[in-house]
């Protein structure tokens, strides 16, 4: 009999051991969180509400989306440039070491791996003599060996879907090869084809006409993600905003430049109506996405990244005036000065994430890929290289986990003005290298206070030499880890060349 009782209560000590498990596992595993990842194009820090209250351009939905999550204050593009980030984002590596440096997405030549000109090549080109750093020649395509964030997902179940300006290469590097189901407008350039209001000038067999005469690419592209969104609803998905805006051709609809033609004042640095007016495109955009998460009740169960691939162009110009200002801070996109890197950042994960909190942490593009793999409780592939950190520490206002936040741009972007120059910050401190720019053509240095001179103004390299080794010490570890192509004394430099000599 005690036998019997015994064997009873151990039977039922299992089955409430069984109970206990499956209820504990059940907490522990709710339903998959789906991603919806916005990404801006051009779109300067100081263009955004939450980063600037006094901007021109009326941005109420990524004020919205701030509202719901943290904003980072300190986030910044590997790239002043939109093809080298683009790729920092899909792989967690960093622009030097996939060698996609430059924007030539759109480029014909197909290009995988970065390499230096030959001498013969410098001499067949005459401009190269006048530059005193040889540059590396930069890939314009994203090679399919490299195991994107969008493959991971996929490879978990989840349903992908890429939305808009893609700027890594057509077939076969396009985004129906790089892990998304879905690729819609399936479109290779660096921005709408012909315009952003309808009709547009996409290749016929790509079969995207405008619903209506006169649609605006954003307003259809949300529709699209939508719809995508609508799809999937019952599944975990994996959706990439990515917008045409606010890149060129600068065009918008007339309604919204009549209105800002209304606001501007000549003594505003932001005074575009018509970049104004696609700000405005891309932010009812966002807010079609947003409407959608709420409707369809996936809200809760979504992160949400908000970010800009390079900061505002200050060169491009409409209609003569600048298209934005970054100012206070120096410079912009194709820049390494802080307009250039510094990016608008906000990230919504339900439950974990602080409504309307802020972020002081570094942040960069090349962290996305191993932060989501662990918001997602995912594993990142066996053998792929990371150069960007989990950001969750950040997110749950734990710890800063980047201790060093470095950009490498080793190219003269000749619109911007630069030469090649890779940046380290530190803290509040930031050295620039620029890259045989000197006299003799050695490395000429600029570093930066950032806490007290936010527009880096006043190169303080000088006065801080122990500083300077330090940080370029930094530079050359990094450079060396990352296996960069770093530009070298250019042998063949004879000087500035005159116009003449250059055609």
């Amino acid at each position: 009999m005690t036998r019997c009782r015994t064997l009873l209560w151990l039977a039922l000590l299992t089955l409430t051991a069984w109970f206990l498990a499956g209820a504990a596992y059940g907490a522990e595993s709710p339903k998959k969180m789906n991603v919806l990842f916005i990404l801006v194009d051009d779109l300067g820090y100081m263009d955004v509400g939450c980063n600037n209250p006094k901007t021109f351009y009326e941005t109420p939905n990524i004020r919205r989306l701030a509202s719901r999550g943290m904003v980072f204050r300190n986030a910044y593009s590997a790239s002043p440039v939109c093809s080298a980030t683009r790729a920092s984002i899909l792989t967690g590596q960093a622009p030097g070491r996939l060698g996609i440096t430059a924007a030539g997405g759109h480029i014909e030549r197909a290009i995988t791996k970065s390499r230096f000109r030959t001498p013969e090549e410098i001499a067949d080109r005459p401009k190269l003599k006048s530059r005193k750093a040889s540059t590396p020649v930069a890939a314009t395509r994203l090679g399919l060996e490299v195991e994107t964030l969008a493959e991971v997902l996929q490879s978990a179940g989840y349903a992908t879907g890429y939305f808009g300006k893609w700027h890594l290469g057509h077939e076969p590097y396009s985004p129906l090869e790089q892990g998304f189901d879905v690729d819609i407008p399936h479109w290779s350039g660096p921005g709408p084809a012909g315009s952003y209001t309808a009709p547009w000038q996409f290749p016929e067999e790509l079969n995207f006409e405008p619903n209506i005469p006169g649609e605006h690419i954003e307003d259809r592209l949300a529709l699209e993600a939508v719809a995508f969104m609508e799809k999937h609803k019952n599944r975990p998905f994996f959706i990439n905003y990515w917008a045409y805006s606010t890149h060129g051709p600068f065009d918008a609809k007339a309604i919204l430049v009549d209105k800002y033609v209304k606001k501007v004042h000549s003594v505003n640095a932001q005074r575009s109506p018509i970049y104004a007016a696609m700000v405005q495109s891309f932010d009812e955009a966002v807010g079609t996405l947003l409407d959608a998460l709420d409707r369809l009740e996936l809200a809760e169960r979504t992160i949400v990244v908000f970010y800009s691939d390079n900061g505002g162009s200050t060169y491009d110009r409409i209609h003569n005036v600048p298209a934005t200002s970054n100012a206070p801070l120096r410079g912009g996109k194709g820049e390494i000065y802080e307009g250039g890197i510094r990016v608008p950042a906000v990230v919504i994960w339900p439950g974990h994430v602080a409504p309307g909190s802020k972020s002081d942490a570094l942040l960069s593009s090349t962290d996305w890929y191993p932060t989501l793999l662990e918001m997602l409780n995912l594993v990142k592939p066996k053998g792929h290289i990371l150069d960007g950190v989990s950001q969750v520490p950040a997110f749950l206002s734990q710890s800063d986990p980047r201790a060093q936040l470095p950009c490498f741009v080793p190219h003269y972007f000749l619109k911007a003005g630069t030469v090649p120059a890779t940046s380290m910050r530190r803290g509040k401190w930031k050295l620039i290298r620029f890259h045989h720019d000197g006299d003799d053509q050695r490395d000429r240095f600029e570093l930066y206070d950032l806490e007290a001179d936010i527009g880096e103004r006043v190169n303080l390299a000088s006065r801080h030499p122990d500083r300077v080794l330090a940080l370029d010490t930094e530079i050359s570890n990094y450079l060396s880890r990352i296996g960069a192509f770093v530009p070298r004394r250019n042998p063949a430099y004879v000087g500035s060349i005159t116009v003449d000599a250059m055609k």
